[in-house]
């Protein structure tokens, strides 16, 4: 594009101007809902590679492997580190099973009271509530097979998800070289600078937020699980990883871990209390994680304002599901860097951003004569 098209875009109409990114923002979500299946595995591995890509120049450089056996030791490794994990939750998770008969007779015990507190709010009487209760029982089994066939559909897609993420990876940390030969050919030779200059950025922005989202993970989960101990809940490794986990989605995890931990401990507690104890143990990691883990541990360069978090989880849900809330941050976090460097996207970084909160409220300015003043943001 020349110097002269650049010019005649920018005298376009302002109408015309939004009616472009609109047009170009549905056409490039709908590319992203339809190609969920390619895309979504692809940029996990992309996280996976930037995340190992130290590991693996270890072991090329200074083990002296070649880089095929490199990179797929390093790829064991993460897959090691994430089989120990989903090892300690499944055997957790197995002994939970064999609490199910206390938790029936918790659940029924429930019901009868709040059957009991319908009839003498509402008016509505023990009889019609049971058939109500009963109808929707008849459904819900009369559609059990169908639930069953789809959970195994989804287990089978979720295990070549799985396949898949980490062949990608290995690949990516393989041909490491030609992809970024790739990028830096495909732009002008003016931009060059710039293409070198975000692809290291976003390495170093993305493997930094990653390992200090493992960071912060690990000192949720060890805070929760030595708090539940103390305080005698029953499962207290289970739900101190469980909020580990969760902890990884801004703002939604913690409140959905919030809700688990309470209806396990609801569920195998003997004491209603415990359940406001575990309440008020997670709300208040929740607030020391988001004022001091937070900003220390996986604070960086890229700032992300609330707002954009929350509107970027959700979108992310509604377009990959699951997938989506975990890749929403570091998509945002790689545009960010992009929109930053790009002098005609840079108003598209700002928004994305939460740099006017590092500044006072009273900004220095330069008047007309040189003299500074204070004036009010």
């Amino acid at each position: 594009m020349t110097g002269k098209d650049l010019q005649s875009l920018k005298g376009l109409p302002f109408y015309v101007k939004m009616a472009s990114v609109l047009f170009i923002l549905i056409s490039l979500t709908y590319i992203v809902i339809v190609a969920k299946e390619i895309l979504s595995p692809l940029i996990f591995s992309c996280l996976f590679s930037i995340l190992l890509l130290p590991l693996a120049q270890f072991l090329e450089f200074k083990v002296r492997l070649p880089r095929s056996a490199a990179s797929m030791l390093s790829v064991l490794l993460l897959l090691a580190a994430i089989g120990g994990v989903l090892y300690v939750i499944g055997s957790q998770v197995s002994d939970l099973a064999n609490d199910w008969p206390q938790f029936q007779d918790q659940l029924s015990k429930s019901l009868g009271d709040l059957q009991n507190w319908i009839a003498t709010t509402f008016h509505i009487n023990a009889h019609k509530q049971l058939t109500y209760v009963h109808t929707a029982t008849s459904k819900i089994m009369a559609s059990g097979t169908a639930v069953v066939g789809a959970t195994l559909i989804s287990l089978s897609s979720l295990l070549l998800f799985f396949v898949f993420t980490f062949i990608y990876t290995f690949f990516f940390l393989l041909y490491r070289s030609l992809i970024m030969a790739f990028f830096e050919s495909v732009f002008m030779e003016e931009n060059k600078t710039t293409v070198h200059d975000i692809i290291e950025q976003v390495q170093y922005i993305i493997r930094k937020y990653i390992i200090g989202l493992l960071i912060e993970m690990a000192i949720v989960a060890a805070m929760v699980c030595i708090a539940f101990w103390l305080l005698g809940i029953k499962y207290a490794i289970l739900l101190g990883l469980l909020t580990g986990l969760m902890n990884i989605i801004p703002y939604i995890g913690i409140f959905t871990a919030l809700l688990l931990s309470s209806l396990i401990t609801f569920a195998t507690a003997t004491v209603a209390s415990k359940v406001i104890l575990v309440v008020v143990t997670l709300v208040v990691t929740h607030l020391i994680d988001s004022n001091i883990l937070l900003p220390v541990v996986v604070g960086s360069k890229v700032r992300i304002n609330a707002l954009i978090t929350v509107l970027g989880v959700i979108i992310g849900e509604m377009i990959w599901g699951i997938p989506g809330m975990f890749l929403s941050i570091p998509v945002i976090a790689v545009l960010k860097i992009i929109f930053d460097r790009v002098e005609s996207l840079k108003p598209w970084g700002i928004i994305l951003g939460d740099e006017h909160l590092k500044q006072n409220k009273l900004a220095t300015r330069l008047t007309a004569n040189g003299k500074k003043v204070k004036i009010a943001e």
